[in-house]
């Protein structure tokens, strides 16, 4: 009676693995947003050497 009143029970094997689905995700979460500032880091180095080849301190489509 008590199963029907709280639901099925959950073997500890599960709550591990769900623990560690939690902790996974959050592992990608923070990699990914590592990666997007890296990758901002990259664009804005490429841009200011590009403009450093043309001695311009502006865009030409400015």
């Amino acid at each position: 009676m008590a199963k029907a009143l709280f639901g099925h029970v959950v073997a500890p094997a599960q709550l591990r693995m769900v623990e560690e689905n939690a902790v996974l995700r959050a592992k990608v979460r923070r990699l990914e947003l590592e990666l997007e500032e890296l990758r901002s880091q990259r664009d804005a180095a490429i841009a200011h050497e590009l403009l450093s080849l043309t001695g311009s301190s502006e865009p030409a489509l400015a």
